[in-house]
């Protein structure tokens, strides 16, 4: 049996997924009208389920908290150059 494999749209494994998620229709029902076996039916709509937290996630936070590390970076290596800079004003004092 040779046969080239079928790659479907990331919309269309959504329409699919929302259809399993509605349970409206028995899977099925799903496979048959969207030719798509129903093991791959259940796990787009379990990628769906999984998924769909990351929706609804805070992401002010995130970048909030990402902004506040490079920035605290940033102050320690302005310190160390900073420290950098006058040890060679002192080294440069005692040659000159």
């Amino acid at each position: 049996m040779t046969g080239t494999r079928k790659r479907h749209s990331a919309a269309f494994r959504a329409r699919v997924a929302l259809e399993a998620a509605k349970q409206t229709r028995t899977l099925a029902e799903l496979s048959k009208s969207f030719q798509v076996h129903s093991v791959q039916i259940s796990q787009w709509k379990k990628q769906l389920l999984d998924g769909v937290e990351s929706l609804f996630r805070d992401g002010r936070h995130r970048d909030r908290d990402e902004s506040e590390a490079l920035q605290a970076e940033l102050y320690q290596q302005i310190g160390r150059l900073n420290m950098e800079v006058e040890w060679l004003k002192k080294k440069a004092a005692r040659c000159g």
